[in-house]
């Protein structure tokens, strides 16, 4: 029986003790990249903006 090894969420090659889930610096640099340029989202509505907030409360008065 093999076992499989995690492998990098990035380019797919075995994950690296020191990196995990990761293989290399280089792919943990990449994953923090996507997250900062905000590739990694979670679906749902949209936030409203703290203008659209002051707006509201101030339209219900």
């Amino acid at each position: 029986m093999t076992s499989k090894s995690p492998k990098c969420p990035v380019c797919g090659k075995p994950a690296q003790a020191e990196f995990r889930p990761f293989c290399s610096k280089r792919c943990a640099d990449i994953d923090l990249g996507r997250w900062f340029s905000g590739d990694y989202r979670i679906p749902g509505a949209p936030a409203p903006h703290e203008n659209d907030e002051k707006a509201e409360r101030n339209d219900e008065r």
